[in-house]
């Protein structure tokens, strides 16, 4: 056994099914082994995708991994790896390297990824011996899928690749001296949250991306139904309370709903679970501390503290901890403050200017989302569409996923590839801006050689738009680069890769369109025409 076969063999036993990447000389070996597996290799279109694809199988239920070769294949995938590191995705991203002899002398396709995607992995291994694969493969997925979760490099030069390894021994388990969670909350602050529960007028949960990645869905929507509480979330905890739960009052922060922002800063008892406190989703931290308990609830320590400084801090799993306060009696305030929430969200929901001969976002994906199945995995890009998205798709039991940390354009197709491939029997959706589109529009080879069913679905108004808004609110109306002219033809380019194509114009025949796209059992593609000048930002 070679150490290529060793990376196949390990990758096998944490029950990978499929590696998402793009080969070149230095990862060779590597994919050459694996053609002997029963592991499915996805040749992406260019590097970055395969972590964004890597990273869609994650959220979904999989385990994401990636392999690309040295050089500037690696350097192409950092982008993908600091999108999964800032929305704490667990991927495990293998590289390709020149021989070990080489290493700093600069020969031809020489990066020293370890260094370069330094700020960007919870861990990185630079592979020196092949007898270490076994050890640092576990490690590896030890790291990226506990704690925080997050992305693990793993850089092996091909002599490491190609060396024999005489006794391959899988660890059965990992013992990291340096590496620890904390898995339970503290029993005395539990119990500080509890009394403090008691004693709140205006108790409210705001959840984030950390519940989901946690696996405590289920435990917060107990928690809060059981106490009546009600709940708001960050962009990346869309998707933990349905759209239409009477306890869930929306997305808060800057492209937020008005009355989630007016619930954070009247709230008496505030309950961050798995959220950052970032300046998307807070910006004016003070604000969440002024005049109320704080309570942040964290797996990872240096979060809790970092924006905004809690009164009562709890670091450990959100399910365990959650598991822990249900079992507690507890007696919470009657109705008043939810009456006012919802009184708020009467009088605070934003009206949007009508937009005559175009598709309307908000009644668009309103009926969309209406017609979904309860299952379906929804994909947002970045721009517009995302938070068009965030504020009018009706999230059921199924899955919202976009890039929040960074922020990332071009996500959504690859992270719908391997959301669809880990999830075959549900619906799919990405959606993205024309901007988005092209920048991951290769991807549609991808969906065609490996017969993946994805739709996709083009918010099209030939401007990069959020650039655009932000342009016009600051320097009135004095665009610079943000127009697209000279896009291609969606309906021919969607005939090149042998896909169908609706093109939607108006609201005239919406519900026909999104019947016949909905129902499609092939790859198809829809682009909706929107008014160029539409905004997301609309007053009350």
């Amino acid at each position: 056994m070679i150490g290529a076969d060793a990376m196949i063999k390990c990758l096998e036993l944490e029950g990978v099914t499929t590696v998402y990447g793009y080969p070149g000389v230095a990862i060779c070996p590597f994919y050459n082994s694996l053609l002997e597996s029963n592991i499915r290799s996805i040749l992406v279109r260019t590097e970055q995708s395969a972590a964004h694809a890597a990273s869609g199988m994650a959220r979904t239920g999989g385990i994401g991994v990636c392999a690309v070769t040295s050089g500037p294949g690696a350097t192409n995938l950092i982008t993908g790896i600091a999108t999964a590191f800032a929305d704490s995705i667990p991927l495990i991203c293998i590289t390709g390297q020149v021989n070990s002899a080489l290493l700093g002398s600069d020969v031809f396709q020489e990066a020293d990824i370890t260094g370069a995607a330094e700020s960007f992995v919870k861990y990185s291994y630079l592979v020196k011996n092949a007898d270490d694969i076994p050890r640092i493969f576990k490690e590896a997925v030890h790291i990226a899928t506990t704690g925080r979760k997050g992305p693990v490099l793993i850089d092996v030069p091909m002599d490491v690749q190609n060396a024999q390894i005489k006794n391959f021994n899988y660890p059965d388990s990992v013992q990291l001296r340096t590496y620890k969670p904390t898995v339970n909350g503290n029993a005395l602050q539990i119990k500080k949250v509890l009394k403090a529960l008691e004693k709140a007028q205006k108790p409210l949960m705001c959840v984030g991306g950390g519940v989901l990645l946690g696996g405590a869905k289920k435990q917060i929507k107990e928690f809060a139904h059981k106490h009546n509480i009600p709940v708001v979330s960050t962009m990346m905890g869309i998707g933990v309370m349905e759209t239409e739960d009477p306890l869930y009052f929306g997305m808060v922060g800057n492209n937020g709903k008005p009355y989630a922002n007016k619930a954070m800063n009247e709230s008496d008892l505030l309950i961050m679970v798995g959220a950052r406190v970032a300046d998307r989703a807070v910006n004016q931290p003070d604000l969440i501390t002024k005049n109320k308990v704080l309570v942040h609830i964290d797996v990872d320590p240096a979060e809790i503290g970092k924006n905004a400084g809690p009164t009562i801090p709890i670091v450990g799993e959100a399910a365990n901890i959650f598991d822990e306060m249900l079992a507690a009696e507890v007696t919470v305030s009657d109705d008043a403050w939810l009456n006012s929430l919802s009184y708020y969200r009467e009088q605070l929901t934003p009206k949007r200017e009508e937009h005559p001969g175009f598709v309307d976002p908000e009644i668009f994906l309103n009926m969309l989302s209406d017609k979904m199945d309860s299952d379906s995995i929804y994909i947002a890009d970045v721009g517009q569409n995302q938070i068009w998205s965030c504020a009018y798709v009706k999230v059921k039991e199924g899955s919202f996923l976009t890039s929040g940390g960074m922020g990332t354009m071009g996500y959504s197709i690859p992270a719908g590839i391997g959301a669809k491939l880990q999830n075959p029997d549900k619906q799919v959706i990405a959606v993205c801006g024309d901007g988005s589109f092209q920048m991951s529009m290769c991807e549609l080879a991808t969906m065609r050689q490996h017969g993946v069913n994805l739709k996709i679905i083009v918010m099209k108004n030939n401007y990069l738009g959020m650039v655009r808004e932000y342009q016009h609110f600051t320097y009135k109306d004095n665009y610079s680069v943000v127009n697209l002219d000279g896009s291609p033809d969606l309906s021919k380019l969607a005939s090149a890769y042998d896909m169908e194509c609706i093109v939607l114009k108006d609201m005239n025949k919406a519900e026909e369109a999104i019947d016949r796209f909905l129902s499609a059992n092939e790859p198809i593609l829809m682009e909706c025409c929107v008014d160029p000048m539409d905004i997301v930002r609309y007053q009350v």
